[in-house]
């Protein structure tokens, strides 16, 4: 197999892991930001304050976008997959 097609590969599929987890990512931070700017404002500085509300975007952001992740990732898999021929010369 070319080291050009390894790379390529490669590439797709750290593009496809970074494409599935920016959706998380943004409302982690997003949800980070707002708590510490509400414990900044309050002065309350509890750890599962800035834990919990956290946790939570994340899993609801994974939630609302979880079939729109196992869309790209199966294409992507089906990809590799429909191009076994070619890896394999």
């Amino acid at each position: 197999m070319p080291e050009a097609l390894v790379v390529g590969i490669i590439r797709q599929a750290i593009e496809v892991a970074i494409l599935v987890t920016v959706p998380m990512l943004l409302a982690g931070l997003l949800a980070g930001v707002l708590v510490s700017a509400f414990q900044t404002v309050t002065s309350i500085q509890d750890n599962v304050l800035a834990f919990i509300p956290r946790a939570a975007a994340i899993f609801v952001v994974f939630a609302l976008t979880f079939p729109w992740i196992l869309r790209v990732v199966g294409g992507f898999s089906a990809s590799l997959l429909r191009r076994l021929p070619e890896f394999i010369r």
